[in-house]
């Protein structure tokens, strides 16, 4: 049988099309390709439609690759769209993909597709009816008015009427103020009084970037928040609820906003959730009979609160759900032993049998044997450093990129006293360390010494510390266990950002002037030190950390004033010294280089902040931050960037792969009158979460993620010479190198 062609519907017209885009990029990367033939669907802002290049699937951001559409991408129409496709996996939220929009178009097309139907979608989206449909059927919601548009826009008319209505509902401050078709936490308030009540009702009125919608006050509700996932048995076709998550938001936030929903490590989530078997039967039972009353089919995900006097107060029926790699519906789903596939195996299954075409679907495909020999792989996550959450994110990506039929994953847990967990696929989804720490049992600890036992290779997706630092490299040089990226000097030299800078400088690269200054230095005179600074170093200062990365405490200085107190920070911190270097201008570069002797540079990205300095949440918050990859800068300009990366990566004398920052001046902006290229730091395990930069760069390389972390486990094994009873049946690296063309991409096409 041919496979089911399944398109994976992503992008979108509304502000949730950033949170879609990281749906669809999972589902496609879970997608089951043995059964399934995938095609990512990608609709833009301004509602035209492409089929995706695979070269854009692992951006950061959508701004980083639209503008190439029309020149890159295949677009295609609606009726186009009904003949290449058997099956619409929807992975959009929001404003014309969760309404009833987009199901209505697709029933008139013919499309089958994931989900909830026409009514039930329109009714759960806007969130002032649905209230009405689950109060008529004796579930609780959250007290609330509807303020509408007219009200909003002529506030100052309508003020005592709004009150009014507050008062009249018996709502008590404090209250949530929010839009009333929007997710995604997006354009929500918490108000303590009226004070602010204008400002919170505009922002939640105009969310939709601009869009003018009514708006919804209601009490804020205190209890155990929780969410609760529900699919339907493919067998009896009875809904049945997941393992509940509950959901404990930052100190000082008041609710849980997007970035808490998005960024790595950020709030925590507990599944299953600490209550009583009572409680989660009733929270299941509840949120069962809203699916059920409103209508939606397949999928939900419904959001509320546990009071403490044991009532479920429904807030946010959903008829989609994000599905990021850790998001609640994939850890509630691994709690009952399912993986990611299987799930979305399990959703489309259910949805083809109700359009009656599961028989279409080859029922004699069975899962790859796991009695073909495979090269084990230990992947190492976590850690105490500062970059732990990235690299959790790095680590679960590798797990889930890696390719299955040449190697057998082991995820290994450090927590923070470095000790050795082999973790199961349920902590492994989970949102934070913490919470990974938190369900460590005693069995599934493990020594360093059985690691050569259980593997074959290392794979090292630490970030910063001992990860970073040679320590942990040193430990598998002991062990004589092949692993990725620089030996132990290398990996020493680059996480010290100023003896690298000094280092480069002796041979002749082009640095910031720096300096380092000590606790103890700084603790003797602070306002001597600071004049000392300000003399050596001219106009605005760059104040971080010399051995952390991920953005962790970079600040810039642009007076006495903030110096001293960004250099404070550092110490305030643990640290026990502080680097100051000039503020380089120009364009900011960042650029992957793989190889061992004979390294290869990829194309440089440029990194674009908003703030002057690249922040955590631009580096890793879906929607924040941009890279443009090719970098817009000309074909000898990329030469000079990509020859200078070759020869540092061999001056240093890196391994497998790193990823460098630098600026690029060309004869204008530089103070030499020479176009030339700033280095600032080299990382030597450079993050590999789902749409980090060097995946960009080897994608315009014709390199998928799968391929690229098979070179950097092909160089690993190359670099330390030791036998693999495998490898001899698997592709050396220049077989690799040759399959994938590498030999021949020293030139690129700008």
């Amino acid at each position: 049988m041919k496979k089911l062609r399944i398109g994976v519907f992503m992008g979108g017209k509304n502000v949730e099309r950033e949170v879609s885009f990281n749906s669809g990029r999972t589902i496609c990367d879970h997608l089951d390709t043995q059964r399934f033939e995938v095609t990512p669907i990608f609709q833009a802002q301004n509602g035209f439609l492409y089929i995706l290049p695979w070269r854009f699937l692992h951006r950061g951001k959508i701004s980083d690759f639209v503008q190439r559409l029309p020149f890159e991408a295949q677009q295609i129409s609606w009726e186009e769209l009904k003949a290449l496709v058997d099956f619409l996996y929807l992975a959009v939220h929001g404003r014309y993909a969760e309404d009833g929009t987009l199901q209505g178009f697709l029933e008139v097309l013919g499309i089958p597709y994931l989900g909830t139907k026409v009514f039930a979608s329109a009714l759960v989206m806007d969130k002032i009816i649905q209230r009405d449909f689950l109060q008529i059927n004796n579930l609780d919601v959250a007290k609330a008015i509807a303020v509408l548009v007219r009200e909003i826009k002529n506030f100052d008319k309508y003020k005592p009427e709004i009150l009014q209505k507050i008062a009249d509902a018996k709502i008590n401050f404090p209250v949530i103020v929010k839009p009333h078709k929007e997710g995604s936490s997006i354009g929500i308030t918490v108000l303590f009084d009226k004070s602010g009540l204008q400002d919170a009702l505009e922002k939640a009125c105009y969310a939709n970037e601009g869009k003018a919608q009514p708006v919804l006050i209601e009490e804020k509700i205190e209890g155990m928040e929780f969410t609760c996932i529900i699919l339907t048995n493919t067998q009896t076709g009875e809904p049945f609820a997941l393992p509940i998550t509950e959901i404990v938001p930052e100190e000082g936030s008041h609710f849980f906003n997007y970035e808490q929903k998005y960024m790595p490590g950020r709030a925590t989530k507990i599944t299953p959730a600490r209550c009583a078997d009572e409680q989660t039967t009733l929270i299941q039972e509840t949120c069962i009979k809203a699916m059920q009353i409103l209508g939606i089919k397949t999928i939900a995900r419904i959001d509320g609160f546990l009071t403490p006097a044991n009532k479920v107060i429904l807030m946010d029926p959903n008829t989609l759900t994000g599905m990021s790699p850790s998001t609640f519906i994939f850890r509630q789903a691994a709690e009952i032993g399912w993986t990611h596939t299987k799930l979305i195996n399990h959703l489309i299954e259910e949805d083809l049998k109700n359009y009656k075409l599961d028989n279409k679907l080859d029922k004699n495909i069975k899962e790859k044997t796991m009695n073909t020999p495979k090269i084990r792989i230990a992947i190492l996550l976590g850690g105490n450093s500062n970059e732990k959450e990235i690299s959790l994110e790095s680590g679960r990506n590798i797990v889930y990129k890696i390719s299955p039929e040449k190697y057998q994953t082991l995820p290994i847990f450090l927590n923070n006293k470095m000790e050795l967990y082999a973790i199961p696929q349920k902590l492994l989804v989970r949102n934070s360390t913490k919470e990974i720490e938190s369900g460590l049992e005693p069995e599934m600890k493990i020594e360093w010494s059985d690691l050569q036992k259980m593997s074959d290779f290392v794979f090292i997706a630490l970030h910063g510390g001992y990860g970073e630092n040679g320590c942990i490299q040193g430990a598998l040089e002991m062990l004589e266990l092949p692993y990725n990226g620089s030996s132990v000097f290398a990996s020493s030299l680059c996480m010290d950002k100023y003896k690298t800078t000094q280092f480069l400088r002796h041979r002749g690269f082009d640095v910031p002037n720096n300096l380092l200054i000590s606790l103890n230095e700084w603790t003797i005179n602070k306002n001597d030190t600071v004049k000392k600074i300000s003399a050596a170093i001219q106009g605005p200062k760059i104040v971080k950390p010399h051995d952390d990365g991920c953005s962790v405490m970079v600040q810039k200085a642009n007076n006495d004033i903030e110096l001293e107190k960004y250099i404070q920070t550092i110490f305030d911190n643990g640290k026990d010294h502080a680097l100051v270097e000039e503020c380089i201008t120009g364009m900011e570069l960042t650029v992957g280089v793989i190889g061992n002797d004979n390294p290869i540079a990829l194309p440089p990205s440029q990194a674009i902040s908003a703030g002057g300095i690249l922040s955590i949440e631009e580096k890793f918050l879906p929607g924040a931050g941009e890279n443009q990859t090719p970098a817009p800068i000309s074909r000898p300009a990329t030469m000079l960037v990509r020859h200078t990366m070759q020869e540092i990566y061999k001056a240093v004398g890196c391994k497998g792969y790193v990823r460098i920052d630098c600026f690029y001046q060309d004869a204008l902006t530089s103070p030499t009158g020479k176009e030339r290229v700033v280095i600032i730091e080299i990382n030597t395990l450079p993050g590999m979460t789902p749409a980090t930069c060097i995946f960009h760069q080897a994608a315009e390389m014709d390199i998928k993620p799968m391929d690229f972390i098979d070179v950097i486990i092909s160089l690993g094994f190359e670099e330390h010479q030791i036998k693999n009873p495998l490898i001899s049946q698997k592709e050396s690296v220049k077989d690799l190198f040759n399959r994938l063309n590498l030999n021949n991409k020293d030139q690129i096409n700008i």
